[in-house]
């Protein structure tokens, strides 16, 4: 850490370290927001070409930015040549992706998915993972996965030489049975989802609690029910 990219300040409580990011190069902010941005929910991506070979690669860079649309998005790297990625150039052709939750089960084969292999690898099978036909969309979900979202492109944002956003809209979902119930709750034990972590790490979700948002009355009539942790129901 130079002086040229940070400054230490103090506050009343503790030191603080200060970043302009102007002064940032690419890698350093990189470095700052997926240490500091955490955890990072995983999409295992599948798509497919023009002739139908399939493709599936995992994104950090991702979440659920609506329900009305139902709208997930994904921050997809260009590769180092400046070249787009399997994924991009797909959902360009095809209008389509399927999002796949990584649960702790499934670790391992996303960290296949996530070879560099060369164009037109079947990724799928190198991981021994099952492709299952989609409903509405031409690319595959992967039957080992807790919970699958099939999407249609709505939007693709350019935001510079290094990256574009994706935005799908989700037309049809794939639940294993026991991660929801009958009034679509879904048991985040059963689901067991994986988060991303800075560097190579990265977060099973098992430590987990409720927390109930407050109304004003409620946190004028009691301030400590703002740390008012329990244990779900279904994870006792």
């Amino acid at each position: 850490m130079t002086a040229a990219l940070a400054t230490s300040t103090s506050s009343p409580a503790v030191d603080i370290v200060t970043f302009d990011f102007a002064a940032l190069t690419p890698r350093e902010r990189y470095k700052l927001l997926i240490g500091a941005v955490v955890p990072r929910p995983i999409a295992l991506v599948t798509t497919v070409d023009r002739a139908g070979i399939v493709n599936a690669a995992p994104f950090s860079f991702f979440n659920c930015l609506s329900a009305d649309p139902a709208i997930l998005a994904l921050g997809v790297e260009y590769r180092p040549t400046g070249a787009q990625k399997d994924t991009g150039r797909n959902v360009r052709e095809t209008l389509a992706f399927t999002v796949n939750i990584v649960s702790d089960a499934l670790v391992a084969g996303m960290n296949v998915c996530a070879v560099p292999f060369e164009p037109g690898t079947d990724e799928l099978a190198e991981a021994g993972l099952t492709a299952m036909p989609g409903e509405k969309v031409p690319c595959p979900w992967i039957g080992e996965a807790p919970a699958a979202f099939e999407c249609r492109h709505h939007t693709t944002l350019g935001i510079g030489n290094s990256r574009e956003i994706i935005l799908g809209e989700v037309v049809y979902a794939h639940f294993r049975a026991d991660t929801v119930n009958e009034r679509l709750h879904v048991d985040p034990a059963a689901l067991d989802a994986v988060g991303r972590m800075g560097g190579q790490g990265y977060a099973t979700t098992r430590d987990y609690f409720d927390l109930p948002t407050l109304s004003v009355d409620d946190w004028k009539a009691d301030p400590a029910r703002a740390n008012a942790r329990k244990l779900p129901r279904g994870l006792r």
